[in-house]
């Protein structure tokens, strides 16, 4: 494509609106465009890297033995009363009415679509397994779109669907795809894991995350420095500890005037976080619950959220914990607590600790679970740290941030026998199909490229979702053997299926360079002076800047080689 003719409509100022950096550059770039809030249009060369991922996505996703179909984007509320998820999905879910009055939602996923669809196409266990997968746009309605690409409220999503007769196969099944998964990012050229995660809205048995490892990742992870155990915080389990076999003392309680936070509390005290329990109070459901964590941790709101069985925990602020409780905050405690109580591991292995005294400038030392109050449940329900041993073989860990790219999950017959979706099978006696689903944020792949790969001058695209291969420089326009050469050059490149931007506009040499940096193209030739006074034309390198010296006729073969080393390499 020429530049001349094309929409490339680059920025040199940063868009106030852009946090990250792949939203910068995105905008910056001319790859995207704001319509509204958290919706994007994409421009040539966006839709080109898109494109480039698709491909990848698909190829991939056809070797394993997929089938790609397409499924509409709207869908009747009908389906999603039947499994339950309507009114338990929440506000993400974008519901209308049409002129009939009929309910309807945007897809933000397909398992009730494609369910059905299964429901009234497969009858026998002749018909299974198979698996079906889509490239499409979907519709979530974030609270807060940010990052550009990276949370946005429209995406475009792969999404496939595995059915089988028994969990044997399903296992295989998701085996498959976690292989497929993993040679679908490595092609990429992304440095990923995949890690151990919560299924969330989506339900079932067990499922895994594939992360991008970057800074500005919405995801922590942790990661065992000798083991393969890698999980998303959300789901990262924390060792249970030894109870501690001190003697239990007398339960005391003791004025703290204005001592609230723990810091405070401890200092005034003269103990350590370690030895004072908070008492933490959520909104669940509806439901106020109390939940007690050692003085130093933070509870972890997805595992208290599977604990309960809850659709969505939220912290109580000030005045609706006085509101359950009847206590101000700071002080309130777990003996003789009037709402819900659930306590982590850690804190039921310890002996006489600190609380708060369910009244206001008191709290209670020597406090002893089981002893001093009643509990629901004992859970693991707080943050893992990088202080943390490895929950599988007590090694170092560490934290990292991650962008999720990829999700599996094993979902077992929750959709298929809520909407009645069996078989036969050799016995003619129905069974439900055993689902599984497999997820990949297309349009995130390429934010997320951009974070993991670019420099102060602008985007490094990876070879395999690079728009454009090749940028191709005209720095002489008005020089007879400059333009013949860098037309000949054009014409003979895209003859060989090289996907080249060729830069004739009329501007100086120093915007073109800049162009061609913030575009991230991984190849750019440049035909100027070095050809009228040496014969030969530049080839850059973006990622590392190395520029070879080239005699024309050579240029073609030394790129088609760069090229195939860059993708059997990714």
């Amino acid at each position: 494509m020429r530049f001349s003719r094309s929409l490339i409509p680059t920025l040199k100022e940063t868009p106030a609106e852009a946090e990250v950096a792949s939203h910068r550059l995105l905008l910056r770039a001319g790859f995207i465009r704001k319509l509204t809030a958290g919706i994007y249009t994409y421009l040539p060369l966006g839709l080109a890297a898109i494109r480039k991922v698709e491909n990848i996505v698909r190829e991939e996703m056809n070797r394993a033995g997929a089938q790609e179909l397409l499924m509409p984007m709207v869908q009747p509320a009908d389906l999603w009363h039947e499994t339950g998820r309507y009114d338990k999905y929440g506000p993400e879910l974008l519901r209308f009415v049409d002129r009939h009055d009929r309910e309807s939602c945007l897809g933000p996923t397909h398992e009730e679509v494609i369910t059905d669809l299964v429901r009234r196409e497969i009858r026998s266990y002749r018909d299974l397994p198979q698996n079906l997968y889509q490239i499409q746009t979907k519709f979530r309605d974030e609270i807060r779109p940010r990052f550009g690409l990276m949370r946005g409220r429209e995406f475009i999503m792969k999404d496939a669907y595995s059915f089988d007769a028994d969990d044997a196969a399903a296992n295989e099944s998701y085996r498959i795809m976690f292989e497929a998964y993993k040679q679908i990012f490595t092609r990429c050229g992304l440095d990923f894991r995949p890690v151990e995660a919560d299924s969330g809205s989506i339900g079932g048995s067990f499922s895994h995350e594939f992360m991008v490892l970057a800074d500005t990742g919405e995801d922590t992870l942790v990661i065992c420095s000798s083991c393969d155990y890698a999980a998303n915080s959300e789901k990262a389990a924390v060792a249970a500890p030894k109870p501690e076999d001190s003697p239990l003392l007398e339960i005391e309680k003791v004025e703290t005037p204005g001592k609230r936070k723990v810091p405070v509390v401890c200092e005034f005290l003269g103990i350590k976080p370690q030895e004072l329990v908070k008492t933490m109070v959520f909104d669940a459901d509806g439901e106020a619950v109390a939940v007690l964590v050692r003085g130093d941790r933070e509870v972890q709101e997805v595992k208290l959220k599977n604990l309960l069985g809850a659709a969505d925990v939220e912290m109580l602020d000030d005045k609706a914990v006085f509101d359950a409780t009847g206590v101000p905050i700071g002080y309130l405690g777990p003996v003789g607590i009037k709402i819900k109580l659930v306590v982590d591991n850690e804190v039921a292995a310890m002996r006489n600790f600190v609380t708060g005294g369910n009244e206001k400038n008191y709290h209670m030392k020597n406090v002893n679970i089981r002893r001093d109050f009643e509990f629901a449940e004992v859970a693991d329900l707080r943050q893992i740290t990088d202080s943390d041993p490895c929950p599988m073989c007590g090694a170092k860990l560490s934290v990292k941030e991650g962008i999720e790219v990829g999700h599996v999950f094993k979902l077992g017959t929750g959709y298929s026998t809520a909407m009645k979706a069996v078989f036969q099978d050799k016995d003619g006696k129905d069974n439900p199909v055993v689902m599984g689903c497999y997820g990949i944020g297309v349009s995130r792949i390429v934010a997320a490229a951009i974070e993991q790969n670019h420099d102060e001058n602008g985007i490094v695209f990876p070879m395999p979702l690079a728009p454009m291969q090749v940028v191709l420089l005209n720095l002489g326009l008005k020089d007879t053997q400059i333009t013949e050469t860098a037309e000949a050059l054009y014409k003979e490149l895209q003859g060989k299926g090289v996907d080249v931007l060729f830069d004739d506009r009329d501007e100086r040499p120093g915007s073109k360079f800049k162009d061609a940096d913030l575009l991230g193209i991984p190849l750019r030739v440049t035909v100027g002076k070095s050809l009228t006074k040496n014969g030969v034309v530049e080839l850059r390198h973006r990622i590392d800047g190395v520029v070879e010296e080239i005699q024309p006729e050579q240029v073609t073969v030394r790129i088609l080689h760069l090229i195939k080393t860059a993708m059997i390499n990714s």
